[in-house]
């Protein structure tokens, strides 16, 4: 049973206008009845914590209960962020600045935040990088995110003035090299393997899911911005299934450069796991983190870490064609403890 002052807290946030558009929408592909899409929605709200997007975007519509209550959901998500996670803690990973510093051994790049540096150190970066990432130091899913030039800029001085200009806050990074590999892929952002961990009450590190962040179209691989997704054997670092993005569109190869998605391997995996393993105990507070972790031509790398993991990515229908979402790996990590 889900919290039921989350729900309440819900409710009184809740978009109804968009809800009744997706049972609208849920009506006319499978000719239930609006009434009883309404009480189903309902049901699932209760019963598993699935929100009317939770509802839809896994087509809870299709399934039966056994398999409905396989699904990590919103609410299921936000019992895990309650249980594991400190709230007096999380403004190490909602700032850009924070988390860097706090993580510098896996950063593996210059950066600088502009309006904690001295005008001298940041005129210096610029002389370092002619070309950088500019990232708000408080944002999500990849929102005001700049790729600079300093080329583009008359000087540096006028450069700085923008960085500087309307209170913005800014991070600057130099920028990852990725790994040829991933590259071939698709060139022009920075293409992230989301990793999630959980730590238990032994201080034992436990995978839960990894799940690819392909770029497509922007110089961002967010999800939310364009971008599209495909699961992650968690053991072998092998892509094992076709990409998705938020339009539901299936890929089998990336539509800029045609290369082959499923069945690509991630070198250095281990590395990479052995990385998050190591930084999930830096904040013993914040046990729930979805790490962003890119792989570039000195290894993995941490882009960022999130102390809310997101939930959709991980259990789309056609990612998940026998309807067994993930919850059941978490009960099996998260029980007793």
């Amino acid at each position: 049973m889900t919290n039921i002052k989350y729900i309440i807290k819900r409710l009184t946030k809740l978009d109804y206008k968009n809800m009744f558009n997706k049972i609208n929408e849920i009506h006319q592909k499978t000719k239930k009845s609006r009434i009883s899409i309404f009480n189903d929605m309902r049901k699932c709200a209760i019963k598993y914590g699935a929100g009317y997007s939770d509802y839809d975007l896994y087509e809870m519509y299709n399934l039966t209960d056994e398999e409905r209550n396989t699904y990590i959901t919103r609410g299921r998500n936000n019992i895990l962020v309650k249980k594991y996670n400190n709230p007096e803690f999380n403004y190490i990973f909602r700032n850009k600045g924070e988390f860097n510093n706090k993580f510098k051994e896996f950063i593996k790049r210059d950066f600088i935040v502009v309006n904690q540096s001295s005008k001298i150190d940041v005129i210096n970066f610029l002389k370092k990088h002619d070309t950088f990432m500019a990232k708000p130091t408080i944002g999500t899913c990849g929102k005001g995110i700049e790729k600079i030039n300093t080329k583009d800029y008359k000087t540096l001085e006028e450069l700085y003035a923008y960085l500087t200009e309307d209170n913005k806050n800014y991070e600057l990074e130099e920028l990852i090299k990725q790994h040829k590999s991933v590259s071939n892929i698709y060139p022009n952002s920075i293409n992230t393997v989301r990793i999630v961990t959980i730590v238990d009450d032994a201080k034992k590190t436990h995978i839960i899911c990894a799940y690819f962040r392909i770029g497509n179209g922007k110089y961002v691989d967010n999800f939310n911005s364009g971008g599209m997704v495909a699961p992650v054997d968690e053991k072998t670092g092998e892509i094992i299934d076709k990409a998705i993005d938020k339009q539901k569109n299936l890929y089998t190869h990336h539509p800029a450069t045609n290369k082959t998605i499923k069945g690509f391997t991630f070198s250095d995996w281990d590395k990479a796991i052995e990385m998050v393993k190591k930084a999930s105990l830096i904040v013993p507070q914040m046990r729930y983190i979805g790490w962003d972790v890119a792989f570039s031509d000195k290894g993995p790398v941490l882009v960022e870490g999130n102390e809310y993991p997101g939930h959709d990515i991980y259990q789309l229908p056609e990612h998940t064609p026998n309807h067994i979402g993930i919850w059941p790996k978490f009960n099996n990590i998260t029980k007793n403890k």
